[in-house]
């Protein structure tokens, strides 16, 4: 498998954001040398940008150019000729387009409601009344959009019953959460970094146990939670769908505050609302709710 370069400046080597975009497109392939000097006359001849230059000859697309400025902006972007993630991360993929533009709002106001508002606020539960509403995508792309900003953040797969960040993020058999639940692994053996976006982990669901929310009651969850908000800017956790099981409430129980996910044309609006107040009469401080219309 291909994996997205990790590169470690060392004293003296020129960074990415020192470099120029014809240089980073010619090392990660999308232009040569020659080319490079093609678009500099043409530039030179017509007195526009090197992006516009390298249109105009049809030698590069807008999302190469993007592609290069998000590499001298510092900023996690993924190329699917580079990545094996799954393309379920539009954040990570396509991080211009308009899902990616309302992932980053959506990121802006839960930073000013939770995150931002108590230091001791870090971790959230991503909840849904009911199966196949986006949640679990949801959750993934809020990880990457919140890793891009510079926040190191681990994502949780607490659904230990269908669980499907393990896929979205192609990661290797492991442990996971369930590991760390019947204390055979600690937290920090457990979390696998994640390759390309540098401030992001993810702690997989790990093997499926007979008795998932037996788990989750244990204190051992809520001292896995203590030591992620101990290490960790954010902590986002995944959780099993409110019509499946009672594990959500069990979950966001611990974390203290939930985001309720629901879909246009799918959602009954009645169960949603008699879910999320529910969770609040449990003590969950309910941060807000997302109308999926993917």
């Amino acid at each position: 498998m291909n994996q997205v370069p990790v590169v470690h400046v060392a004293r003296g080597e020129v960074t990415e954001r020192a470099r120029s975009i014809g240089d980073i497109l010619v090392d990660s392939g999308k232009l040569t040398a020659e080319q490079v000097e093609l678009i500099i006359q043409r530039q030179k001849q017509e007195n526009t940008p090197f992006g516009e230059a390298a249109m105009a000859l049809s030698l590069l697309t807008k999302d190469d150019i993007l592609f290069a400025l998000a590499k001298q902006y510092d900023y996690s972007y993924l190329s699917t000729e580079e990545s094996f993630l799954s393309t379920d991360l539009v954040v990570a993929y396509k991080p211009f387009s308009a899902v990616g533009e309302n992932l980053r709002a959506v990121r802006a106001q839960l930073g000013l409601r939770w995150f931002g508002a108590d230091p001791l606020r870090k971790a959230l539960a991503i909840v849904s009344p009911q199966r196949g509403e986006g949640k679990s995508f949801l959750a993934a792309n809020l990880a990457v959009a919140f890793a891009q900003q510079g926040m190191k953040t681990l994502l949780i797969d607490a659904d230990l019953r269908n669980p499907t960040q393990q896929n979205i993020f192609r990661l290797g058999r492991s442990p996971g959460l369930s590991g760390v639940l019947s204390e055979r692994v600690s937290v920090a053996t457990a979390i696998e970094s994640v390759h390309g976006l540098p401030d992001l982990f993810v702690l997989p669901a790990g093997p499926l146990p007979p008795n998932p929310g037996e788990l989750l009651g244990r204190p051992s969850f809520s001292r896995a939670l203590l030591h992620a908000v101990g290490n960790f800017d954010v902590v986002l956790v995944d959780t099993p769908a409110g019509d499946f099981c009672s594990d959500a409430e069990i979950i966001a129980s611990r974390t203290g505050a939930a985001m309720l996910v629901t879909r246009k044309n799918q959602s009954v609006l009645p169960k949603a609302m008699k879910y999320a107040r529910s969770l609040k009469d449990m003590g969950v401080s309910m941060v807000g709710a997302i109308l999926n219309d993917a």
